[in-house]
C-alpha cells in the first residue's frame, strides 16, 4: 500500500501558473485527510502559495502531511507550529548567479528568440534555481487564459528553448540547463531534477520507493517528470489536471 502520493504541479494539478480548480481543491483536501502528499515543481515556493496553498484546507493535521518541494527539491518546506517552515535550501553563491544570469541573457540574444512584448521579468532568481521564461514570468497572472494560450503556442515542441539552451551550455558547462514547463529553461547545479528532489524526500522521511505513487504530465523520455520514473518510483502519466482529478477520486474512494 502506498504511503505518499506525489504530484508535479503545472499540467498535472493545474494549468501552468494557474489556481487549482474548485474540484481539485476538494479532492486534494480529501487526499490529505488520508495520505502523505508531496508537490514537486521547478516553480518557486511563492508560486505554490499563489496556485494552491491559499485555497486548500487550513486544518493543521492535514497540512502537516503535505510536503512541498519547489525548485525541483533544492528547497523543502513542511508545516510546523502552524506555519510553513523551510527544512533546507541549496542556494547558489552570488558569483554563480552572476555567471548564470549573463549566460541566459547571451542565449536569448544570440538565438534570436528574445520576445518584444514580455510580462514581468524574463529571468527569475529562485535562489537554488534560476529560470528563464522568454514571455515573462507573469504572462498568465496578467493575461489569464490568453496568457496560458500564448505560453502553449510559443514553443510547443521546445525547439526555440533547445537553441537557447545550447548557447547557454557553452557558457556555463559546470551547471545543468534543462528545458522545462511550457516556456521555461531551468539552470541548477548538476544532477538536480525531480528524481533528485524525490530522493531527498525519501531520505528525509525514511521512505522507500515502493511507498510512493507519482503523477506527472511529462513522463516521456526527455520530459521533466521522467527522472522520477527512471529512479524506479511507480508513476501515472496524465494529460491534464482533469485526468489527475479522476485518478484522485478513485484513490480517496477505495482507501
Amino acid at each position: 500500500m502506498k504511503k505518499l502520493i506525489a504530484f508535479d504541479l503545472d499540467g498535472t494539478l493545474a494549468p501552468s501558473k494557474s489556481h487549482f480548480d474548485p474540484r481539485m481543491v476538494a479532492l486534494f483536501d480529501q487526499l490529505l485527510a488520508k495520505y502523505e502528499v508531496c508537490v514537486i515543481s521547478g516553480a518557486k515556493y511563492e508560486l505554490f502559495q499563489r496556485q494552491f496553498l491559499t485555497q486548500i484546507t487550513s486544518e493543521p493535521a492535514s497540512l502537516e502531511r503535505l510536503h512541498l518541494l519547489p525548485t525541483s527539491g533544492t528547497r523543502y518546506y513542511r508545516f510546523e507550529n502552524n506555519e510553513w517552515t523551510l527544512q533546507y535550501a541549496e542556494d547558489f553563491s552570488n558569483e554563480q548567479k552572476k555567471r548564470i544570469l549573463s549566460a541566459l541573457e547571451k542565449g536569448l540574444d544570440e538565438s534570436g528568440h528574445r520576445v518584444d512584448k514580455t510580462y514581468g521579468p524574463t529571468i527569475e532568481d529562485r535562489e537554488s534555481q534560476i529560470t528563464l521564461s522568454p514571455l515573462g514570468q507573469e504572462v498568465v497572472a496578467q493575461l489569464g487564459k490568453e496568457g496560458l494560450e500564448l505560453k502553449e503556442s510559443w514553443d510547443p515542441k521546445g525547439e526555440k528553448r533547445r537553441e537557447i539552451a545550447a548557447i547557454v551550455e557553452k557558457e556555463i558547462p559546470e551547471f545543468s540547463i534543462r528545458v522545462a514547463g511550457a516556456t521555461s529553461i531551468d539552470v541548477t547545479m548538476p544532477g538536480v531534477d525531480k528524481g533528485y528532489g524525490m530522493q531527498k524526500l525519501l531520505d528525509a522521511n525514511k521512505l522507500n520507493k515502493e511507498d510512493v505513487l507519482f503523477f506527472g504530465d511529462k513522463l516521456e523520455p526527455g520530459g521533466n517528470d521522467y527522472a522520477v520514473e527512471e529512479m524506479g518510483i511507480d508513476c501515472i502519466s496524465v494529460r491534464s489536471w482533469e485526468d489527475t482529478a479522476y485518478a484522485i477520486e478513485g484513490i480517496v474512494h477505495i482507501s
